[in-house]
């Protein structure tokens, strides 16, 4: 896809860089600038005339990489049940320090474990946005690669939470995108997780209108929805 690239100008610097962002109708991350008239290199001949400064702005590769699958690690038997077996030992032990009542199911496949624990009272395993939950995957996937070559993945769920969340996100990529489509300023949202970046990416990739950018390093690392330049 061949990028597009505009030439702006402007009194100042800051001038020509944010007319051409109009112009682009882009943010100042999404674009590669090169100055071609700097209001400091002025002649004795041109001193008279009025002050123009020019840049190069060029849109940046739309970045949603997020959307490709990453290869997958796929485990042999014996993996998945020693990767099993370690899950089972922690959790045994921990749903203990669980409300009555809590318990658990493990789903191994060939690249990963999903585990779900269910209560009704779990709500500060999940945490603000699914924090604690994210933490509490991390962990368990730690666990669950002990004496084991291969790196587990571990797919967390409590009480559905990543369930509706999705929902959530879905909900949120719409109205968002019908307000960038309306107002054709692009908006960034919160940062968020890998996987709840990803909901948002797909959720808009079949419109026709929209784009989404996913910037910034992690833990801060969020999306832009932006409209597609024609």
């Amino acid at each position: 896809m061949e990028k597009t690239t505009i030439v702006a100008e402007g009194k100042t610097t800051n001038e020509a860089i944010e007319n051409g962002l109009k112009q682009l109708n882009v943010t100042k991350d999404r674009v590669e600038i090169k100055i071609l008239e700097n209001e400091d290199k002025r002649s004795f001949f041109s001193i008279l005339a009025p002050r123009v400064v020019k840049v190069e702005m060029t849109v940046k590769e739309n970045r949603t990489m997020e959307l490709n699958p990453k290869t997958e690690i796929e485990l042999n038997q014996e993996e998945q049940e020693k990767a099993k077996e370690n899950i089972e030992n922690f959790l045994k032990d921990f749903i203990k320090q669980l409300p009555e009542g809590t318990d658990y199911e493990i789903e191994t496949t060939k690249s990963s474990l999903k585990v779900n624990i269910n209560s009704k009272k779990l709500g500060y395993l999940i945490g603000y946005r699914g924090e604690t939950l994210y933490a509490l995957q991390t962990i368990l996937s730690s666990i669950a690669g002990k004496g084991i070559e291969n790196k587990v993945r571990v797919i967390l769920d409590i009480e559905g939470y990543k369930k509706k969340r999705e929902k959530t996100l879905e909900d949120l990529a719409e109205k968002v995108a019908k307000t960038v489509i309306r107002t054709r300023t692009p908006i960034k949202l919160e940062p968020m997780q890998a996987y709840e970046r990803k909901i948002i990416h797909s959720k808009l990739q079949q419109n026709s209108k929209i784009e989404t950018t996913s910037v910034g390093e992690e833990p801060y690392r969020r999306i832009i929805i932006s409209l597609k330049n024609k």
